[in-house]
């Protein structure tokens, strides 16, 4: 499966974002990488530049790749309502992220090989497709098998986010998608208009 696979700090370093989860190397350069440090002048950002800038952080957020990225936009064009919006709650609406939303995994990139490798049930059936679009309703589960493993043990005995349109069990490590979240409730720092801007284009 094609993913990213380059450098994860360096990444965070040029959105100044952890994007990738908690980075200690972001906390000690918080400034753009290069090899002229943070002194280096800067030039004023076109606006193309800067709805780009706004794509690969959606992009890298939620490991999705550009082909993927684009068909996920032009299936937001196409539905009912805001066009980012739609984008944002197809993002949070797969399968990888929605692991990684209910603790199972630490890290995006993690809940992706845990569903890759079939540790995932969703309805009871074992669902291998990172990218399966969860329908509200949707039961997600850790296959009884995997409930022991080392990974999933120690990523859910450390979370301690919740989100209002997801329920977590955590006897039966159960989790039910219990609506597509509005945009109020996604926390990423995405600005989605810019990203409708440059697909516009």
């Amino acid at each position: 499966m094609a993913r990213y696979r380059g450098p994860k700090s360096k990444i965070a370093r040029k959105f100044r974002e952890p994007i990738f989860g908690e980075d200690k190397a972001l906390e000690r350069k918080n400034y753009p990488p290069g090899m002229h440090g943070p002194n280096k002048r800067r030039g004023k950002k076109s606006e193309y530049a800067i709805q780009l800038e706004e794509k690969q952080k959606a992009k890298y957020t939620y490991g999705i790749l550009e082909r993927q990225f684009s068909n996920l936009f032009k299936t937001a064009s196409r539905m009912k309502g805001i066009t980012g919006q739609n984008l944002l709650q197809l993002c949070e609406s797969r399968l990888d992220n929605t692991v990684f939303r209910l603790g199972v995994a630490s890290s995006r990139r993690q809940a992706r090989q845990l569903v890759n490798h079939r540790h995932i049930l969703v309805n009871g059936e074992i669902v291998n497709i990172p990218s399966y679009r969860l329908k509200e309703g949707d039961v997600v589960a850790v296959r009884e098998k995997s409930k022991s493993l080392e990974i999933i043990q120690s990523s859910l005995s450390t979370n301690t986010q919740k989100f209002d349109w997801l329920d977590w069990d955590s006897s039966s490590m159960t989790g039910k998608f219990m609506s597509v979240p509005s945009r109020e409730m996604i926390p990423e720092n995405i600005k989605e208009q810019l990203i409708v801007e440059l697909y516009s284009k």
